[in-house]
């Protein structure tokens, strides 16, 4: 649907919504034009992180335009980043989804003031928490199980049992293969076990492809936990405490603002 907006028309776009905003947190942060400065909206108890933004530049199909140019997503979704993860030093944080805009101040306002009771829920849930990333990849392939099989040569007379027994080290391969991705799914499940022991919360993601030639590690876990800031250094300890136990690389990144878990409230 094509929209006509004047080009002097400006829009409301909202970042996040916390409880109270210091000024100086997000001064001089250029946010999505840097035309206009990040400021604080406050609506009830609670405060929107908002800037007013070219309404033209957001209309359906200019913003379809910048979801097909990678560059200019990449560069909105780290300015939008940028904005919500000043804010979150001051306190519980939440994200609001890119491109979340309102025609003006006055609706932003009505429409966050209608959803104040699941972001007082959502903040409750948050706070002294943050979101922390586990990436777990495959112990080694033993080596025999990696190595290309290949046929035995044919003569004119082969030695007897010879495709039996090729046969046969053919299906022990396969099965050494099967046992071994029955182990690397044991050991995904129990890190994700033990480490939800820790966590308030916890979403499991998909796993990523194969990476490529060089570095082929078989991602097995991918997932992300909610941990209170006080039992941090229990998940540091429990990671190297799998690594040891399971052979496995377990990769933990952290701490990030909470943006998998401020939308199941």
């Amino acid at each position: 649907m094509k929209e006509q907006v004047p080009d002097s028309a400006v829009a409301t776009y909202v970042f996040a919504v916390c409880r109270s905003l210091e000024p100086a947190t997000v001064t001089g942060l250029p946010g999505l034009s840097g035309e206009a400065p990040v400021r604080s909206l406050p609506f009830g108890t609670l405060t929107a992180v908002v800037q007013h933004v070219p309404a033209a530049d957001f209309i359906d199909e200019a913003w379809q335009e910048r979801l097909s140019d990678r560059d200019e997503l990449e560069r909105c979704a780290r300015a939008h980043h940028e904005v919500v993860s000043a804010v979150s030093v001051g306190g519980p944080t939440i994200p609001l989804p890119l491109a979340t805009l309102y025609l003006s101040d006055a609706s932003a306002r009505k429409a966050l003031t209608s959803e104040a009771d699941r972001f007082h829920a959502v903040l409750k849930r948050i706070a002294n928490h943050a979101e922390w990333g586990v990436k777990v990849y495959a112990p080694s392939t033993p080596t025999d199980t990696a190595r290309p099989t290949t046929p035995p040569a044919v003569s004119a007379s082969p030695a007897p049992g010879a495709g039996l027994a090729y046969l046969d080290r053919k299906r022990g391969i396969q099965q050494r293969r099967e046992r071994h991705q029955e182990e690397t799914l044991r050991i995904a499940d129990e890190v994700d076990a033990e480490l939800r022991t820790l966590a308030t919360a916890f979403r499991r993601l998909r796993s990523h492809a194969q990476e490529p030639a060089g570095n082929r590690r078989i991602q097995i876990l991918n997932a992300t936990y909610l941990v209170a800031e006080h039992r941090v250094h229990e998940l540091g300890r429990l990671a190297q405490a799998l690594r040891q136990r399971t052979g496995a690389q377990i990769e933990v990144s952290g701490p990030w603002v909470p943006y998998s878990f401020v939308g199941e409230v």
